[in-house]
């Protein structure tokens, strides 16, 4: 940033004087008035070479030469402002990364994804902009006026103090206009966040969208928005050319009316013509850096309002963060979890109630009822991605609030029905960037039989599967994570619906091959097939967010006024 300074403040020291060459001339050689300027001149080159042809010449040089350091000057700093800009933008970026990997997911999805899309890209290039071009405009034409001051002093300090006080006038009338339509820009910024949020949700389901004839009908709803970013934009975009003109015509105004008391200066006073075209010329080089200070305000209002988009991001709600104090897992093969006294509420409907459950060390228990009672957010909670209103999880008789999360994590896997996949490599989605050698993966797809599947793909572990896996089937993503979940040995298995896109031959020999990897080991398995319901000890029933029935799962299958209230008529 000090070297960028620097070069500015070159590059206004370098153009300042150009104005202000040729118009002397005038008076010193053409009006034969000679003056400082030829006799510096002559000083430089011998007697026979002097004349108005020299003059003329050495003035050209020296007038191209300061145009062209000027400029030079200017890309040099304009590239330093660039990097400062891209660096700010990188470090702001990297550390909404970290933020984001600490805010708790029911803020994150009251956001949604397209939201948080356009905060990174976005409104961080609007900031980018702002510090890497209207930034750096703005301190050369802010070097450069200053300078113009003092040479328009040092020639007429009448003819200077008017044109510093037009100078103001024209800003203020500006400004005014400016607030005016900075409102427009934020309109423009809002919907355009809109857009990017249903263009991103309609992109994210088009295949399903697709698949029961309703694109059209969502892709208009997604015109609908793109209809109030033209709207929005074609106001802001004529209303601030609208409000440019006016500021310009201002000046133009002004420029006028100091030609006019200028030449009554030439005619009344000792203000030479030379001396009237310069001070012309600098009224009319003011322009550009005037204009460069006006239109930062929109710029500045825009990468307000990005930052201020970028803050509500920033300032969202953090999850808990526990500290260290116990580690029940440490050279374990598994371990016990309690759930007691969870209650758990989005908004102000209540989901969770009460819950209570425990399961032994080497236990398998399920959790059966319908959809919507609110099984999967108890397996958000044992993870803890929500925060529970009140009650705690145990692991061996040590509170998540004692382990932390993140240990919690490293030793809970949870597969869950659609399995999170990314647009890379079979071997990366078990992975998941860790390094494992391929006996270890082929083996674990042995366990979830996807080892032929794979074998049988063009490049192996190396084939692409697609964005979430859509090269895929449903049974094989479901696999492909049961497969990555064996590659953790976790402590502890959740296993949420990860059968349900299999057919009833595959599950069964999944089940077969699993036994051996979950013998002694925690699992949970929440299912609403009997066959999955089968591989658990004993099994609890959610009903309306609380557990109405605990036992083995053939005696509640013989409670026949349970199962029908849960499920419908049993079908065999």
């Amino acid at each position: 940033m000090i070297i960028a300074n620097l070069l500015a403040l070159l590059a206004a020291a370098a153009s300042v004087p150009l104005p202000l060459l040729m118009p002397l001339l005038i008076d010193q050689v053409l009006l034969e008035q000679p003056g400082k300027l030829t006799e510096m001149i002559d000083n430089c080159f011998p007697t026979s070479l002097h004349g108005p042809s020299l003059y003329i010449i050495t003035v050209l040089i020296v007038s191209l030469f300061l145009r062209s350091f000027s400029v030079l000057m200017g890309v040099l700093q304009s590239r330093r402002f660039s990097l400062v800009a891209k660096d700010v933008v990188y470090r702001i970026r990297k550390q909404m990364l970290g933020r984001l990997s600490r805010i708790a997911m029911s803020e994150y999805e009251t956001l949604g994804s397209g939201t948080v899309t356009s905060h990174f890209v976005t409104d961080l290039n609007v900031i980018d902009d702002f510090i890497g071009t209207s930034l750096a405009k703005f301190l050369i034409a802010i070097l450069s006026l200053i300078g113009m001051t003092f040479i328009l002093l040092w020639m007429n300090w009448k003819l200077a103090l008017f044109i510093l006080l037009l100078n103001p006038l024209v800003i203020y009338f500006t400004t005014r206009l400016g607030k005016k339509v900075k409102l427009l820009k934020q309109k423009e910024n809002s919907a355009f966040e809109i857009f990017q949020q249903s263009l991103t949700e309609t992109l994210d389901g088009i295949q399903q969208i697709r698949s029961i004839n309703r694109e059209k009908h969502y892709l208009a709803r997604v015109a609908e928005t793109a209809l109030d970013i033209r709207n929005h934009a074609a106001a802001f975009s004529w209303k601030s050319d609208a409000a440019s003109r006016a500021s310009f015509m201002i000046f133009l105004f002004g420029f006028d009316l100091f030609r006019a008391i200028s030449m009554l200066m030439v005619v009344y006073s000792d203000l030479t013509i030379g001396q009237m075209l310069a001070v012309f010329g600098y009224l009319w080089f003011m322009m550009g850096p005037v204009q460069e200070i006006l239109s930062i305000q929109y710029s500045w209002f825009a990468a307000k309002a990005a930052l201020v988009r970028v803050n509500q991001l920033v300032s969202l709600k953090d999850e808990p963060q526990y500290p260290h104090l116990k580690n029940p897992f440490t050279e374990k093969h598994t371990v016990g979890l309690e759930v007691k006294n969870i209650n758990f509420s989005y908004a102000e409907d209540k989901v969770l109630n009460n819950v209570s459950l425990k399961i032994k060390a080497g236990e398998k228990v399920a959790l059966v009822g319908a959809s919507g009672g609110g099984k999967s957010t108890l397996v958000q909670v044992i993870l803890g991605l929500y925060t529970p209103d009140s009650g705690e999880i145990f692991f061996d008789d040590a509170a998540t609030s004692e382990i932390g999360l993140d240990i919690v994590r490293s030793h809970v896997a949870t597969v869950l029905q659609h399995p999170a996949l990314f647009n890379d490599t079979v071997r990366m989605n078990l992975t998941l960037g860790r390094e494992l050698q391929d006996d270890q993966l082929w083996k674990a797809l042995e366990v979830a039989q996807l080892y032929r599947t794979v074998t049988d793909m063009p490049d192996g572990l190396d084939t692409l599967v697609g964005r979430q896996g859509v090269r895929l089937s449903g049974g094989q993503r479901q696999r492909l994570a049961i497969a990555r979940m064996i590659l953790g040995d976790p402590q502890v298995v959740i296993l949420d619906e990860a059968t349900s896109a299999l057919d009833a031959n595959t599950e069964a020999k999944l089940h077969e091959a699993l036994k051996e990897f979950l013998h002694d080991r925690t699992t949970l398995i929440i299912a609403h097939r009997l066959s999955a319901v089968k591989q658990a000890d004993r099994a609890y029933v959610f009903d309306d967010g609380h557990i109405i029935e605990e036992g083995r799962h053939d005696e509640l299958i013989k409670n026949e006024g349970l199962y029908s209230k849960l499920y419908g008529k049993l079908q065999h």
